[in-house]
């Protein structure tokens, strides 16, 4: 029985301290935190990605580089589960685009967008840059939440519709 609870001690003994341990507290809260900022924005403007899906991509983005780090890894290994990190989700970035009618319109690009940029904002609190993570969620909750209301009043932009075929009735 001594075996098992001493193995099982082992297992669990990521941390060296109690210092370390904190570290990591702080880190993925604020992973979370960043993530939800954003995350409320989109889900305030009705996108099917939200508050959950941005804290989790900002917490697992910290993860994924916060773990290598804390083994201890070279900086040229670490590039490479950057490199991962940023590849995977643009993968998930493209399953939030959505293209339509013919190709001509495409819909998801903000919130492609700000997937990707919730986990550079992740990865950045995990290799401990909270001051730039910060920072980088503001100016990302600016361009989200703020600069609509400057863009819609300037361009008053209208949708292009594409010119449909009328069919022998006269009607589209």
């Amino acid at each position: 029985m001594d075996v098992i609870r001493s193995v099982i001690i082992s297992e669990f003994s990521d941390f060296n301290d109690l210092s370390e341990f904190i570290v990591v507290i702080i880190r993925l809260l604020m992973a979370a935190l960043l993530g939800g900022l954003l995350g409320f924005e989109r889900e305030q403007s009705g996108k099917p990605a939200g508050i959950r899906t941005h804290m989790l991509v900002c917490m697992g983005a910290a993860v994924f580089v916060l773990i290598p780090q804390q083994a201890g890894i070279s900086d040229a290994d670490m590039s490479r589960v950057i490199q991962g990190v940023v590849s995977g989700i643009g993968f998930l970035g493209a399953g939030s685009i959505i293209t339509r009618q013919n190709d001509l319109f495409a819909t998801g690009l903000t919130t492609a967008a700000g997937i990707w940029f919730t986990a550079a904002i992740g990865m950045a609190v995990g290799l401990g840059r909270e001051q730039t993570a910060v920072v980088c969620a503001l100016l990302a909750w600016v361009v989200l939440y703020v600069v609509p209301f400057f863009s819609r009043s300037i361009t008053k932009k209208k949708p292009v519709r594409p010119e449909s075929s009328k069919d022998s009735s006269g009607l589209k």
